[in-house]
């Protein structure tokens, strides 16, 4: 399914070379390069639409989170022609 995968470099991510070696290419970001992640900041600026970056996440309900996922579910993506993911 997918040919590449780009990481930040938080440690959390530091066995993923290993863990996917000889599946798909891993790849590191740079720190403060926001544009080598460019998915990855697409879909943070949709949550922001709804949660500001100041606003405690322990505050927001179940209901407003799932609010959140059906939005950016069927939120058009240019790449599959205007459509939502299927």
């Amino acid at each position: 399914m997918f040919k590449s995968i780009t990481a930040d470099n938080g440690s959390e991510f530091s066995l993923l070379t290993l863990q996917l070696k000889g599946q798909v290419s891993v790849y590191f970001a740079h720190p403060f390069a926001s544009w080598e992640r460019g998915t990855s900041e697409n879909q943070y600026k949709l949550i922001r639409r709804f949660l500001p970056k100041s606003m405690r996440l322990s505050v927001i309900s179940n209901r407003k989170v799932q609010a959140i996922q059906r939005y950016m579910n069927n939120y058009p993506r240019k790449n599959l022609g205007s459509q939502p993911p299927s």
